[in-house]
């Protein structure tokens, strides 16, 4: 296959042009080129059109833009390159195209080369026509690139040939070579151009760089608005429950107060109240206690308010309560579940876990007793006879405990 670029030994950078890597060559002092069958790549991003000549390129392209899709275009524009092209652009090549679209042959002859570096490579071994070869293609520059020239082309089939160029390509003048300063003046205008191509390259990186930065700020102050946002409605949420507990609450306690009415009605032998009778305003006298006897707590009114005690005087640790909760629950249920086991039914009050968990907590060793444990043994045990085992109070107690774990307005009122 043919080469279709020219590849820097000293760097590996493909070039597609004998010009490209001219330049190349001046910007970075690098001499060892060579002709390559790998194709410089071209990749042409499918949003924006842009070129990228190597992977590295498109991917700095998609992490500046956020364009993935690129299209593979190298083989379209893959073209095979010549390396005997000398610096003043006159070759074999060029001179029978410029007599094709004439339209008329051209005389060929044998081009001018240096013969004193012409006899220097004779008397080193080399034939006339590949000495005269090697002066033509690199310019009659030196001995020193003549030889160079034949060591890297020493295999090409035409190599003891002896070129010919047109006679009128060698009527003209040849442009004369350059200077050393105008090659320096050359070099440095080649590197002032990099320099202003590299200022303007990183100008808009750096604009990139800012508009990525402006669209972050816009993001994050966005994902805090939205934070801001979620937070206030969670808590306008929890008063509304907040609210919603307080006043079941309140219609819990009427209803109680309504039930405790009747019932006192009911044993003074009173009719039922009307609801719908108007009710007389209460004369302004002094308050005289009522002799009627009060109805004694119930036994789960007496356990709600046992873990309502325990819960209001650790309000500050809820993870404490939540432990003494949850612990009373594990009591009964294997109390209610396992009866028949005794190690379920009995607790050494000083254990250190159950002190920590329940013991020293207020309401803890009282809401046991009321599930039916009592003190034996001196205090030392809590413990609950196989015939005094009560299910309905158990399953009370049970019921109390998960409503104060579950419910987390549990003991606020």
């Amino acid at each position: 296959m043919a080469g279709v670029s020219l590849k820097c030994g000293d760097c590996g950078t493909l070039l597609k042009s004998v010009e490209e890597a001219q330049e190349h060559a001046e910007l970075t002092k690098h001499t060892d080129f060579s002709e390559s069958t790998e194709a410089v790549l071209n990749l042409v991003c499918s949003t924006c059109g842009k070129p990228c000549r190597s992977k590295t390129e498109s991917d700095l392209h998609t992490k500046r833009t956020g364009h993935t899709e690129f299209s593979d275009k190298t083989s379209e524009t893959a073209k095979p390159i010549t390396l005997e092209v000398p610096k003043n652009q006159s070759s074999d090549d060029v001179d029978m195209v410029d007599a094709s679209t004439t339209g008329e042959p051209e005389e060929m002859v044998v081009p001018d080369v240096d013969l004193k570096l012409l006899e220097e490579l004779e008397s080193m071994g080399f034939s006339k026509e590949r000495s005269t070869r090697a002066l033509h293609f690199s310019g009659n520059s030196s001995l020193e690139a003549a030889a160079n020239w034949i060591v890297e082309h020493e295999e090409d089939a035409d190599i003891d040939q002896m070129p010919l160029v047109s006679a009128k390509s060698k009527s003209e003048p040849s442009k004369p070579s350059l200077t050393p300063e105008e090659r320096k003046a050359k070099a440095q205008e080649l590197k002032e151009r990099a320099r202003k191509k590299k200022e303007e390259e990183e100008k808009r990186m750096e604009r990139e760089r800012e508009k990525e930065r402006i669209r972050i700020g816009k993001e994050l102050l966005e994902a805090k608005r939205m934070e801001e946002e979620n937070e206030r409605k969670r808590i306008i949420a929890l008063r509304k429950a907040e609210k919603e507990e307080e006043r079941r609450a309140r219609e819990k306690i009427r209803q109680k107060l309504e039930e405790d009415k009747a019932e006192r009605r009911r044993k003074l032998g009173l009719p039922a109240e009307d609801p719908t009778a108007p009710k007389p305003s209460a004369p302004v006298v002094e308050e005289k206690k009522s002799s009627l006897p009060i109805r004694p707590a119930t036994k789960s009114e007496q356990m709600r308010e046992c873990l309502r005690s325990l819960k209001q005087s650790n309000k500050d640790d809820e993870a404490k309560v939540k432990t003494a909760f949850n612990t009373l629950l594990t009591y009964i249920k294997n109390a209610a579940t396992k009866p028949d086991e005794e190690k379920f039914r009995k607790i050494r009050l000083t254990n250190a876990a159950f002190q920590d968990r329940v013991g020293k907590l207020e309401g803890g060793i009282k809401f046991l007793e009321l599930c039916g444990f009592e003190k034996i043994e001196g205090g030392e045990f809590l413990f609950l006879a196989r015939d005094k085992i009560d299910r309905a109070v158990l399953n009370s107690a049970g019921t109390e405990l998960n409503s104060a774990i579950n419910n987390p307005f549990f003991g606020v009122l």
